[in-house]
């Protein structure tokens, strides 16, 4: 299992940087990135389409139709559709949103980013995700990329995560912690 799991990381890395190094080339990054996000966007939000690229018994004509239909729809980087294409090619496409989602990371590192992810129990409105990027930025010193993300299973409070720090003031967490101890007793 370990094998297969490092096998996945470092396939992930490499296809990553294989089609940054791509989209720098071609001078594309950033259309490269928004058609990444778009796709990551696709996957996560329909769980049919995320159930078809998992799918390891798909036949690779059907994959290529459902890039070609992609791509038209959404007209896609002709670079990005041949990678994806490459990626069916290969047998790696069941791969792509993680591959997608370090592309993504990559582009945010290369132009000096810092990824913060923010998870809340309340739902914020645009000015407020601005007013707390703005706050983050000066704390860092530091270009920030923030992802923001409403869980409504938080009974409250928030978790932050800047980089490899993480924050956690979520009473969900809090109760999680005292439940395990509780259980452990």
């Amino acid at each position: 299992m370990s094998k297969n799991k490092a096998f996945s990381e470092t396939s992930i890395s490499r296809y990553s940087l294989a089609l940054y190094e791509l989209s720098e080339e071609d001078k594309n990054v950033e259309e490269i990135e928004n058609n990444s996000l778009l796709i990551s966007k696709l996957i996560s939000g329909s769980k049919e389409l995320s159930d078809i690229i998992k799918d390891p018994t798909n036949k690779k004509e059907d994959l290529y139709l459902l890039v070609k239909k992609i791509s038209d729809m959404y007209n896609l980087n002709n670079l990005f559709t041949k990678f994806l294409n490459f990626l069916v090619l290969k047998r790696r496409f069941f791969f792509v949103e993680k591959i997608l989602y370090n592309y993504i990371k990559t582009c945010s590192i290369k132009r000096g980013e810092v990824i913060a992810t923010l998870t809340t129990a309340k739902e914020l409105n645009s000015g407020e995700i601005k007013k707390i990027k703005e706050d983050l930025t000066k704390y860092s010193s530091s270009k920030i990329k923030l992802n923001y993300k409403y869980d409504p299973n938080l009974i409250a409070g928030l978790i932050m995560q800047l980089g490899s720090t993480m924050i956690d003031t979520s009473i969900k967490s809090r109760l999680q912690k005292i439940q395990n101890k509780m259980i452990e007793a």
